[in-house]
């Protein structure tokens, strides 16, 4: 990712589809920019539970043999970037184990803020960790807890952890969602044929051909069980705290997050910062492809024209040559060219969505001054990210974020931009519609939720 900001994991499960693995599979599919580390899916068939999963994309990961093995009318699926835990295959997910009650997977998007804590306390009453996982704390607070149905052990469970988590747990017969009582992240349900699906975004219905129903909500547990209707329990009485950068940056534009449409609120950002920080352009121009929607909006309403003037390779990944400053300016190049028909002589206002290190924009400043651009006025549809996240987003430390210890003013002379503006948190909450505090800014105020 360009930014070397990251959300990063997506949840599916599938219930009551007899081609529930291969449903799974196209769901992760158009998760896929949640997370490109690693990839799994287990299945389950009433007696057995079965689980593929390694390191690598979807596609890389599973194969239309391996997918056969898959048995079962239910299935639960994972995408992971790692927000706690090791590049390792081991902590790849689902995570899954043997127990008293049989056999247990599970699939977490978000991230556990006193995991090092119950993990202590596990492991002095005797536990033995397999991965660095904050989720495996959750297969051993099950495998403890002295309820006798599985749906009880899960909110004993739960009652033990803090933080962000959109959990799936699938057993040999039933399937459980729950979610974190402040929503931080989505997950949503929807109905495919005569089955059920939960996903961490709407993009992941279309494909697969879903009808939403609703968001699950904050607090709330799902049960799923054969020739039933999913049951709902509250866990915790909900308290909104929904993350803001799920619709600055890491949804897909076509999902319904949060019960609205991302690239709708997107171009609203842009039409707010146009009013608020305009400048006079000949062009406006995005950094894709997150910059795009904002960019639309700011254009729009400023009434300067649009152009791809930036065209991103989508083919590039990492490279292991050694990162010198010139083969860093050389990767910016390989994954972003100008089109200097277009930008040579003209004034550009060029929008993205955020500002994480500065590195990635002082580079484009300089791509697009190399290409004849006589102006670049960089324009940003969110506030500066001054704190990072604790709640299943993998950020810099606090002193690599540029705006933790520069001014705007600063930041515009780092980037070697003619002028350099972001959008206002207040302005940020017009553009989603918020009608009081029920999203988490902390990334932009350092004011966290827990």
């Amino acid at each position: 990712m360009h930014k070397s900001l990251n959300e990063k994991c997506a949840v599916v499960g599938i219930f009551g589809r007899k081609d529930a693995s291969n449903l799974a599979f196209f769901a992760l599919h158009s998760l896929q920019h949640r997370g490109q580390e690693a990839a799994g899916i287990s299945s389950g068939d009433g007696k057995k539970l079965h689980t593929i999963k390694n390191r690598g994309l979807v596609s890389r990961v599973f194969t239309e043999q391996k997918l056969e093995t898959l048995k079962g009318s239910m299935a639960i699926g994972h995408t992971r970037y790692s927000t706690a835990g090791d590049d390792s295959i081991l902590d790849a997910q689902p995570i899954h184990a043997n127990y008293d009650l049989g056999q247990i997977s599970i699939v977490h998007n978000g991230n556990l803020t006193n995991a090092e804590q119950v993990r202590k306390e596990l492991i002095d009453s005797g536990a033995i960790f397999q991965s660095s996982m904050d989720t495996e704390n959750l297969i051993h607070l099950i495998a403890k807890s002295e309820k006798r149905r599985l749906k009880d052990r899960i909110v004993d469970a739960i009652k033990r952890i803090e933080g962000a988590y959109s959990l799936i747990f699938l057993s040999r017969s039933k399937m459980f969602a729950v979610r974190d009582r402040f929503g931080f992240r989505p997950m949503c349900l929807g109905r495919v044929g005569s089955g059920y699906v939960v996903a961490s975004e709407t993009c992941a219905f279309d494909l697969i051909g879903a009808t939403y129903i609703r968001d699950v909500e904050p607090g709330e547990m799902l049960v799923f069980e054969k020739d039933r209707e999913p049951q709902s329990f509250k866990i915790y009485e909900p308290t909104p705290k929904h993350c803001i950068f799920e619709y600055v940056y890491f949804a897909r534009p076509d999902s319904e997050v949060f019960g609205a449409n991302v690239y709708k609120y997107r171009k609203n950002m842009g039409r707010e910062l146009s009013t608020a920080k305009p400048v006079e352009a000949d062009m406006i121009v995005p950094v894709p492809d997150g910059g795009v929607p904002a960019a639309i909006g700011y254009s729009q309403q400023s009434g300067i024209p649009y152009e791809m003037a930036i065209m991103r390779n989508h083919y590039i990944g990492r490279t292991f040559i050694e990162p010198t400053q010139k083969v860093r300016d050389l990767k910016v190049k390989m994954k972003l060219s100008p089109i200097v028909e277009l930008i040579k002589n003209k004034r550009l206002v060029v929008v993205d969505d955020s500002i994480v290190r500065g590195t990635t924009c002082r580079r484009i400043v300089r791509m697009l001054k190399d290409a004849g651009a006589l102006e670049v006025h960089m324009r940003i549809s969110s506030p500066p990210t001054t704190d990072p996240c604790f709640y299943g987003v993998d950020t810099p430390d606090r002193d690599k974020l540029i705006a933790s210890h520069m001014s705007i003013e600063q930041m515009c002379e780092y980037i070697g931009a003619d002028s350099l503006a972001f959008l206002s948190n207040e302005a940020l909450m017009r553009s989603v519609k918020a009608e009081g505090d029920e999203y988490c800014t902390a990334c932009f105020t350092g004011q966290y939720i827990v």
